[in-house]
């Protein structure tokens, strides 16, 4: 039986960000424990030209839901970016896993060739689904979730690979 685009895609991104919400768990627990403000670390970079924290983990999210909702054939709502607390960003990869888990496999039936056009660095390019999944949603989800982790890492979280990927199931 061949790999349906819902197979290749759903439960990927739940469990990225399913992954991602326990390493933010991590991270709110070390501020606590470290006498840390918060707002230190959800605004901290690898790099000044880099986007903060806060910033990785709304994309994250933004990624695999509009991805999600693009490959079954919708324009996804958007999402203001407000979150100003670990608690917040919580919430918000709670709110777009329901979202995720939502989604069925049949309307995710066809995507595969559903043409997919997205704006990349100021060009409109058009995808094929499989395409747009596999050169673009998954690549910039994984960016920005390992982004996310490398930051709180680089601050003092004490997180491993295995937090990264998750309980192997």
């Amino acid at each position: 039986m061949a790999l349906s685009m819902f197979q290749s895609s759903i439960p990927v991104f739940i469990k990225t960000l399913t992954n991602l919400k326990a390493v933010l768990e991590k991270g709110a627990a070390h501020a606590q424990a470290k006498k840390i403000d918060e707002a230190v670390l959800l605004q901290s970079r690898l790099y000044p030209d880099m986007l903060p924290l806060t910033s990785q983990v709304q994309i994250a999210a933004d990624q695999a839901r509009g991805g999600a909702d693009r490959l079954a054939g919708s324009e996804p709502a958007s999402w203001e970016d407000n979150e100003k607390t670990f608690a917040e960003l919580v919430a918000r990869l709670d709110r777009t896993i329901a979202h995720l888990k939502s989604l069925t496999e049949k309307q995710l039936d066809g995507a595969e060739s559903r043409p997919i056009t997205r704006k990349v660095r100021g060009e409109a390019r058009t995808f094929t689904g499989v395409g747009y999944l596999q050169k673009y949603v998954l690549p910039n989800l994984f960016f920005h979730a390992t982004t996310a982790y490398a930051i709180l890492r680089h601050n003092g979280v004490e997180l491993g690979k295995a937090d990264f990927i998750g309980p192997l199931e």
